[in-house]
């Protein structure tokens, strides 16, 4: 009024909900793009330093096994030499560990029943949590079939069960299911995370002292934990996380303070029929029945590994250093090579064009590759498929000559 009182106002308001949960909606999704950035980067580089290390582990471990070989365990050195070969054998482990998680990781899939695996490795989850906590195990009826590596599905329930214990203060008890279940449209449009389809769950659940939000939300980050300095690395739920994707499959976690944790596991059904698994675990070193190998391995300490391993299992060997060098030696000895056994990735010319070139002077010649590169790699060279033989660096004696006579041809 003239006094300059407010006698009334007008005002306009304007609904902004819809903006404000546009705006949460892309800053959800920008920390989900930035995550997954974080990830694909520390990927990229397990994968670029997997080679190096996994050529080096090689020689550690193999000239170790040698060196056994040759002593006996009464042996002052014998110890040690154990001591080194377990070390080498961790290393490898680890790195194994962080292509998991780079989804990197070479592996053998099989068809196979998830109660089967699982219950196969119920004993040593027991001795690996503990006798103070109690390990339930509830399995699915008629559970569908998958494809997968059954060493994978170890790895998976290794990490989860050791994280639940760790997270077990005193007695506990940790619960592990199997289920079949099916996602349509509509469950699916009411929970972004899970996909549409027909799914084996594999649930772990424990009653330790749970996880507040922020904390779910790092868990699956390499390296990330909230244990002390010295008792873990960081890579145990990386791993699972990593192994889960590879395989097309979704985790989800739900975790209360002061209640626990449970993790819920989904991998796609596999559509075909189960196949019995005719691959015998030994200790047994197979030899040789008088065949002659060439080995192609740009790597010096590598390639003089290579020999004195199979020189030992009693095969003649011919050492080339390049490709070059080993198509010579082809040429050289039509008729006389029964097998290739070659890197994946060397200069001039791959494995795979070495294997081509070297069988048009004998049609016959069998062939393994070698690498300590990570599958998406030697994927790329050709190399991995259902009838390639393939050996992952680092390896053992008795690997090698088990992945040598398998090369060849003997059941």
């Amino acid at each position: 009024d003239g006094d300059g009182e407010i006698v009334g106002f007008r005002g306009v308001d304007r609904d902004i909900t819809e903006r404000k949960l546009a705006e949460e909606a892309r800053e959800k999704l920008q920390a989900q793009l930035t995550q997954a950035q974080k990830m694909e980067s520390v990927g990229r580089l397990a994968g670029g330093v997997a080679h190096d290390f996994n050529n080096m582990l090689s020689v550690i471990l193999g000239h170790a096994d040698l060196a056994l070989d040759n002593l006996d365990d009464s042996d002052p050195l014998y110890d040690a030499l154990h001591e080194i070969k377990k070390a080498a054998r961790h290393s490898a482990d680890l790195t194994r560990q962080l292509l998991a998680f780079a989804r990197q990781q070479t592996v053998t899939p099989k068809v196979l029943d998830l109660n089967d695996t699982t219950e196969g490795m119920l004993k040593m989850l027991r001795r690996l949590i503990g006798e103070n906590i109690d390990l339930a195990w509830m399995p699915g009826a008629d559970l569908w079939p998958l494809k997968l590596d059954p060493a994978q599905i170890d790895q998976v329930l290794a990490n989860l069960c050791v994280n639940a214990r760790d997270a077990i203060s005193g007695v506990g008890k940790v619960t592990i299911e199997t289920e079949n279940v099916v996602f349509d449209e509509a469950t699916c449009a009411d929970h972004p995370y899970l996909r549409v389809g027909e799914f084996v769950m594999l649930t772990v659940r424990d009653d330790g002292e749970g996880m507040d939000r922020e904390v779910v939300d790092h868990i699956f980050e390499p390296f990330f934990s909230t244990k002390e300095v010295g008792q873990g690395t960081g890579l145990g739920l990386a791993t699972v996380y990593g192994i889960v994707k590879q395989n097309d499959g979704f985790i989800s976690v739900d975790s209360e303070v002061g209640v626990g944790s449970t993790f819920k596991i989904h991998l796609p059904k596999y559509g075909g029929e189960l196949e019995e698994d005719t691959v015998s675990r030994t200790d047994v070193r197979p030899r040789s029945q008088g065949e002659t190998v060439l080995l192609a391995e740009d790597e010096p300490a590598i390639l003089e590994l290579g020999k004195a391993m199979l020189e030992k299992l009693g095969y003649t060997v011919l050492a080339a250093s390049s490709p070059e060098d080993a198509l010579r030696q082809a040429k050289e000895r039509v008729g006389e090579i029964h097998l290739l056994i070659t890197d994946v990735v060397m200069p001039e010319m791959n494995g795979r064009e070495l294997a081509e070139r070297a069988s048009s002077f004998s049609p016959d010649l069998k062939c393994l590759f070698l690498s300590g590169y990570p599958a998406d790699v030697i994927a790329r060279h050709g190399v991995l498929d259902e009838r390639t033989q393939f050996l992952q660096k680092p390896f053992t004696v008795n690997e090698l000559a088990a992945s040598v006579r398998k090369a060849l041809g003997d059941s």
